[in-house]
């Protein structure tokens, strides 16, 4: 018999991955060409050739024991190096290999900060919506998600309400910049207002409050807007970043950890999370690809390809009389409902387009519609879509 705890998480098991894999039987049914879907953050642009090189080159060129092998459980020194040294260019940091952990992506990061942190009780604060797994993360290790309402307006940061909800049980507020599933990028005046109520909060209940900042999307940003760089802004930031979406790369399981000198008892966080890594069973991050990262660290992303699917889907939508915001980031769409969103969900399914539900992100009424895709997807969906929106009395 499994574990009482396993068997809520099995419950609760992703709706995302469920979705991604009826995905995969309708196209054995209908033939991939006629099934649209939007259900999986899997993103169709290929590595860029940088990433195809690398792998090349190292394999071709160095030694297969030492590229293959242990290291320390952060990852390699001079992997770790050129990453700082990265970050500092682009942000005006001041991080060394010390302050950088190498992750399995973005997910074995933010399991490796929180079980470097949270006691049994501990609450973890994120604001709706989020990604869903967030929950299954903090109940891993006997904490308890509290959830900041969502402002569906403009899907920004609910302050007030964060304030409120912050006690002496608070130990990390999580916060995804660009969001999924709204695609939202919070401004640095944003930030800089969080960080104002996260230090008045610790001052006042007498607590530390570490900000994790869950990054895998920060390069994926459209129209010139900015992504702030949350270590900046506020002390006990923590950021974890991911490969997976900037150099499409999600099956390799690459990212890392960034832990500030200026986080408290930063030497003894550090330790712990180089622990936590051996103790979660990952031992160290996959090895070949931290090598190859380290060659592609200043690889330009390209958002050409996600950028028109946005445009081309955006545009349509709208035209039909759909409800959603314009994505400055990420490459998903959220787009509210007119009626039960899971009726929508399941007609929508009939014309073969798989979309996820809202409440999967703390967030009923809504779906989100995840563009990286082939544009061709996107083009032929659209008569589903339209017809949606009549069957929904959008359009007459």
């Amino acid at each position: 018999m499994i574990s009482e705890k396993m068997k809520v998480f099995v419950e609760g098991s992703s709706i995302i991955r469920a979705m991604f894999e009826e995905g995969k039987k309708m196209a054995a049914i209908y033939g991939a060409d006629k099934v649209y879907d939007f259900s999986l953050g899997n993103p169709n642009v290929p590595a860029p050739e940088e990433v195809n090189k690398a792998i090349k080159d190292i394999v071709d060129n160095e030694d297969s024991v030492y590229v293959h092998g242990y290291m320390s459980n952060s990852g390699y020194e001079d992997v770790r190096a050129a990453i700082a040294g990265s970050l500092n260019r682009r942000f005006d940091t001041n991080f060394n290999e010390s302050n950088i952990v190498m992750t399995v992506g973005a997910a074995g990061g933010l399991n490796v900060i929180l079980k470097s942190i949270l006691n049994p009780g501990d609450e973890v604060i994120a604001f709706a919506p989020f990604f869903g797994e967030y929950r299954s993360y903090a109940g891993n290790y006997d904490g308890k998600l509290v959830v900041v309402s969502p402002d569906t307006k403009e899907f920004q940061l609910n302050l007030e309400e964060l304030s409120e909800k912050i006690t002496t049980k608070t130990k990390a507020v999580i916060v995804n910049n660009p969001n999924n599933p709204s695609g939202v990028v919070y401004s640095e005046e944003t930030i800089k207002k969080l960080a104002e109520v996260l230090r008045e909060k610790e001052k006042e209940l007498g607590i530390e409050i570490f900000l994790i900042s869950d990054e895998p999307y920060r390069e994926l940003v459209y129209d010139g807007v900015e992504v702030p760089y949350l270590t900046k802004y506020y002390h006990n930031t923590v950021v974890g970043y991911s490969y997976s979406k900037s150099l499409s790369l999600p099956g390799e399981r690459i990212g890392y950890l960034v832990i500030p000198d200026e986080a408290d008892d930063a030497e003894q966080l550090k330790a712990a999370a180089n622990v936590a890594t051996r103790i979660l069973g990952f031992v160290n991050a996959p090895s070949l690809m931290q090598r190859v990262v380290a060659k592609c660290v200043d690889t330009e992303v390209n958002v050409e390809p996600y950028n028109k699917n946005r445009e081309l889907l955006y545009g349509s939508l709208k035209e039909y009389g759909f409800e959603c915001i314009k994505p400055q980031g990420a490459f998903y769409m959220f787009v509210k409902t007119p009626g039960d969103e899971m009726e929508f969900v399941a007609a929508a399914k009939k014309h073969n387009i798989l979309v996820v539900p809202g409440k999967s992100f703390a967030c009923e009424g809504y779906v989100r519609i995840a563009y990286c895709v082939s544009y061709d997807t996107i083009k032929n969906s659209l008569p589903g879509f339209k017809e949606l929106a009549k069957e929904f009395g959008l359009l007459k």
